[in-house]
């Protein structure tokens, strides 16, 4: 193997990966692989999420009417980088990891309506600047095809684990930076296709989504392996958010010992939706007998409940102990 990217595998990366391992087992057979409705809902929350991340404003709800195919006002580069993601996560089944052809035509479908070069790799020099600091400086454009090349025959050529490789991989390809725009994004989706070839659950996973909630830290474990000189913050930060992916998207079953819910059917529904099941039908529930009834800890309750009020699903009327619960219809 002519190149190696520098990275460890710790102990608590092998812990992660059969945690993962573990995870995908459960869900194999759950709802997210039966329902089309379900898998239509994670792909737009994907879609938003890696595009939010890159600064684009649209919501879930426009989005969900760009691919519904209604008109939506809005700026018409946000608009376009839209429609590019949509082609290229429908493509994403027909790709092939480790075909830099295939590569290019993925960046030429998620970036044809704003780069005039979509589709082939940058000619000229590139930095990631935040404000007036330069936090990387990618290699110079005239060794990009090599240095993907060689990239692209690792990934052939590893007898590492796919969540590991794919990982890795995310982290060479945004310091490579081989596209003038679009890297982002690109190395989010690539790594979505490198797992799916492992389990075809990750198309339908809103991984992105996820990395969105965790943006700081995301940056911060890129840079934590730039001035580390190797990916191995980066491997273990992306298990980890792969983790919480599965996680937030395992079937909720309602204990049978739970009185204050015993009627409310929250089986098969993921931790947000089934709290909004629950206070529907009790506004008055806390968070610790949310937790208890669903069998979640405080903090993957307390996550759920703050996402569901940033989408004003939920809002809280009056203090935490005497208060109650509003479920917000549109």
């Amino acid at each position: 193997m002519a190149y190696t990217p520098p990275f460890n595998i710790t102990s608590e990366i092998v812990n992660l990966v059969a945690d993962i391992s573990q995870q995908v087992g459960r869900l194999d057979a759950s709802a997210l692989n039966s329902s089309p409705q379900l898998r239509k809902q994670n792909r737009i929350k994907t879609i938003t999420g890696t595009l939010a991340i890159e600064g684009n404003t649209l919501t879930e709800a426009q989005i969900t009417a760009i691919v519904e195919g209604k008109a939506v006002l809005g700026d018409v580069r946000e608009l376009a980088e839209v429609q590019g993601a949509i082609a290229a996560y429908e493509a994403l089944p027909s790709l092939k990891p480790d075909n830099i052809g295939d590569l290019l035509a993925a960046h030429g479908f998620m970036m044809s309506g704003i780069l005039m070069n979509a589709g082939a790799f940058r000619s000229q020099a590139v930095g990631i600047h935040k404000g007036n600091v330069v936090h990387h400086v990618a290699p110079p454009a005239h060794q990009v095809s090599g240095l993907m090349a060689e990239l692209m025959q690792w990934l052939t050529q590893s007898r590492d684990h796919p969540l590991i490789t794919s990982s890795v991989f995310h982290y060479e390809f945004e310091f490579i930076h081989p596209f003038s725009d679009g890297n982002g994004r690109m190395g989010r989706l690539w790594q979505t296709l490198i797992l799916s070839k492992w389990h075809p659950l990750f198309l339908s996973l809103p991984l992105e989504s996820v990395i969105k909630d965790y943006q700081a830290q995301y940056y911060q474990a890129l840079e934590q392996a730039d001035q580390q000189a190797d990916s191995t913050p980066f491997v273990h930060f992306m298990l980890s958010v792969i983790a919480e992916t599965l996680a937030q998207n395992a079937p909720v079953n309602a204990p049978v010992n739970a009185p204050v819910n015993a009627l409310v059917d929250v089986t098969g529904l993921k931790t947000a939706d089934a709290l909004v099941a629950l206070l529907t039908a009790n506004p008055q529930l806390t968070r610790q007998q949310l937790a208890d009834t669903l069998g979640k800890d405080l903090r993957t309750i307390g996550r759920a409940i703050a996402k569901l009020q940033r989408m004003d699903t939920i809002k809280r009327i009056g203090s935490d102990k005497t208060g109650h619960w509003e479920i917000i219809n549109d």
